[in-house]
């Protein structure tokens, strides 16, 4: 086999589980040459990257950022990104080591929860170099393509402490910074209980939810549970719900032909006027047009 050929099929293997099912998504590592991409694209991981030889700029829905090399970021991939730019630094060819991990796996992570709730607030994290290096991601990498199970288990687990050691100090936020009132990155007061209707939310988001049962998932007093969720997330449930529902419809317009109707409904919308009137109010179009933007864009 040529090395195009195993280039091609190692490319093949580390894509399936990105492929299958874009709106949920699977576990998975790969490790290549940084290509600027041609338009913004989101999928159900929280993502993170690792760059060595070069910076890059990203764009995460409408904000710029730049990633240095020799620092892991994350951050969740389910709203828009799109990589926009990479500066070699030195003369070795620049790699970016990838790791998808499946949003509802994140979210059932034990103490970590300063970095799911900022996450899913918009926030993109710079994991301490201390914590996390080339060779670390060259490990799990392996234990990620050898198919052994207990490899990839304690590759999770890994993951898991390393997240927990950057919440000791040392994580630099290049969106979201939940430490720039108090000075340092922490979990708010009973984030755990947070951290379940956020959970509950997102794996409901098709059904009919009222903030009582978004409360019911912690078993504390609707108005308790309320009250706890705005202020960590900075808005009230419902309206995180509607955020959420308008971020699996937009990535259904972009990666299907579903008819707009089913959309509203596959959201938890419960009209096409209300997922219309939701939609306009946040992207400034109705969804069809959104849509057809996109489609150009794509096909150019």
């Amino acid at each position: 086999m040529t090395r195009s050929s195993r280039d091609r099929a190692r490319s093949i293997h580390e894509r399936q589980f990105y492929a299958l099912n874009r709106a949920v998504g699977r576990f998975g590592i790969r490790s290549f040459r940084p290509q600027i991409m041609a338009a913004p694209h989101w999928h159900g991981h929280v993502e993170f990257n690792y760059l060595e030889n070069a910076s890059m700029t990203y764009d995460v829905d409408g904000r710029v950022v730049e990633l240095p090399p020799g620092r892991l970021a994350l951050f969740w991939a389910g709203v828009p990104h799109q990589l926009t730019a990479v500066t070699p630094v030195g003369e070795a060819p620049p790699r970016l080591t990838n790791l998808y991990l499946p949003l509802d796996a994140f979210l059932f992570m034990p103490h970590v929860a300063a970095l799911q709730i900022t996450l899913l607030n918009g926030g993109l994290a710079l994991m301490p170099e201390a914590v996390c290096d080339a060779a670390t991601l060259d490990r799990w990498y392996r234990d990620y393509r050898s198919n052994d199970v207990e490899r990839v288990e304690i590759l999770k687990m890994e993951l898991n402490a390393m997240l927990r050691r950057g919440l000791l100090g040392g994580i630099d936020w290049l969106l979201g910074d939940p430490g720039a009132e108090s000075g340092r990155t922490q979990a708010p007061a009973h984030a755990h209980h947070v951290v379940a209707m956020i959970r509950f939310i997102v794996e409901n988001l098709a059904e009919p939810m009222s903030n009582a049962d978004i409360a019911a998932a912690t078993g504390l007093h609707e108005n308790y549970a309320t009250t706890l969720f705005s202020r960590a997330m900075r808005l009230p449930p419902k309206q995180f719900l509607i955020r959420m529902r308008l971020l699996r419809a937009r990535a259904l317009l972009m990666e299907s032909g579903t008819p707009v109707t089913a959309i509203a409904a596959a959201s938890g919308f419960s009209s096409s006027s209300q997922f219309y009137a939701h939609f306009r109010a946040a992207y400034g179009m109705p969804p069809q047009v959104m849509r057809d933007r996109y489609m150009a864009m794509t096909l150019r």
